[in-house]
């Protein structure tokens, strides 16, 4: 799948809610979207920081977008419903642009693993992480 054709895929399936909080695919890594939104009233938590829901939001798009890609490329058209998630947070997010990737680490007939992190500066100091399961079912 091109470029234009993942960031198309991603578009297509943006709740409202991400699209009101400002988040767009920012740009490709290694044939995954990278999410980002900018730092605004709309992801304000306390002052000069980010809101953890704000911070959770943006990580539950881009484990989404990454399965989302891996599934149009790999199996087709599936539905996917959210199992479970945990969410660790690692430092407040300042006043700053957001970035988050996803990471399929596991994907079966039914089940899915994905792994998504949120950083602002450097990608190798991530604010926030998820983990979240996906149960996998064809279209009826």
């Amino acid at each position: 799948m091109n470029a234009d054709a993942i960031i198309s895929t991603v578009r297509g399936f943006m709740p409202p809610f991400a699209t009101s909080m400002g988040m767009t695919v920012d740009h490709l890594h290694e044939g995954l979207p990278v999410i980002a939104f900018d730092y605004g009233p709309q992801v304000m938590g306390r002052p000069g920081y980010l809101h953890g829901g704000a911070m959770s939001g943006l990580l539950e798009i881009a484990a989404i977008a990454a399965l989302r890609v891996t599934l149009v490329s790999d199996e087709g058209a599936v539905k996917i419903k959210p199992v479970n998630i945990t969410i660790n947070f690692m430092r407040g997010g300042r006043e700053a642009r957001t970035y988050a990737l996803g990471e399929v680490t596991r994907i079966g007939r039914r089940v899915a693993n994905v792994e998504a992190k949120a950083w602002q500066d450097d990608p190798g100091k991530p604010i926030a992480t998820v983990f979240m399961n996906f149960l996998l079912t064809q279209p009826s």
